[in-house]
């Protein structure tokens, strides 16, 4: 790494959301603009950071089967999963707290907000020439015919936020938190309260899935990993070892080697 690299010189503008605003238009921001999670103000004030995976959970909760997702606030789903640092500081400071937060916020010397780093933009300015072999993390499966009440219930019990989709024995996909929270607001915007509980039980994994499914042998470095992550604008990339499934590589995993 080079040691004269700061986080000024990484960092990207704070893509930010009012916890005050809806949860729907907080999805759509975080898909418009290929970010997630988005930082949560009151005011001018960070006050934590709201993701995909939260509103995935928030939209497939029974409790909450009676709101039509516009009327779900952000302050709803607000966690405190971030830290902050200074522009000049060098960054390998990052590689730590990344490890730990999903996003790390940045302040001026007068406690403004100016930037932010997440997993990707320390990733793509990282020069890394080890092993990526301990990035790799299992993968879980799930049928492509699977309920996605079920896929839902996994995700939270377990805490998966993705799977890889087969059919027949065959991969055919992926489906993580993001599909789930998109298929959640179609759905209770298109169905009636009261066949909400019915219907939900017709949709399936591979109704919502992501296909087909982008992914690198095992020999890929981590060049070519980062690279498909930011040409793809993807979080996770499995591995195959001659064809077959050898396990997920996702920003964070990556992070973890460093």
């Amino acid at each position: 790494m080079t040691k004269e690299l700061f986080i000024k010189d990484i960092m990207a503008k704070p893509t930010t959301i009012s916890k005050s605003a809806k949860i729907t238009e907080a999805l759509d921001k975080m898909l418009d603009e290929g970010i997630d999670p988005l930082i949560a103000l009151n005011n001018t004030s960070v006050v934590g950071t709201v993701s995909r995976e939260a509103i995935a959970e928030k939209l497939g909760s029974k409790q909450n089967t009676g709101l039509a997702p516009a009327a779900i606030h952000v302050a709803s789903v607000v966690k405190e999963d971030f830290t902050s640092v200074y522009p000049d500081e060098n960054v390998n400071v990052l590689v730590p707290l990344l490890q730990q937060f999903k996003l790390v916020v940045v302040y001026d010397s007068d406690h403004n907000l100016i930037g932010q780093v997440s997993a990707i933009d320390l990733l793509k300015k990282y020069s890394y020439e080890g092993s990526i072999m301990g990035a790799i993390e299992q993968a879980t499966t799930i049928d492509a015919d699977e309920r996605v009440v079920h896929l839902r219930r996994r995700m939270v019990d377990d805490k998966i936020s993705r799977f890889v989709v087969t059919s027949n024995n065959k991969i055919t996909g992926i489906v993580t938190e993001t599909d789930v929270a998109v298929a959640m607001r179609k759905f209770r915007e298109m169905v009636k309260d009261q066949h909400q509980d019915h219907q939900i039980r017709n949709l399936l994994v591979r109704d919502i899935m992501s296909a087909p499914l982008i992914s690198l042998e095992i020999g890929a470095s981590y060049r070519d990993i980062v690279d498909l992550m930011v040409s793809k604008n993807i979080s996770t990339v499995p591995v195959t070892d001659k064809g077959k499934l050898a396990g997920l590589i996702t920003r964070r995993s990556l992070i973890q080697v460093l």
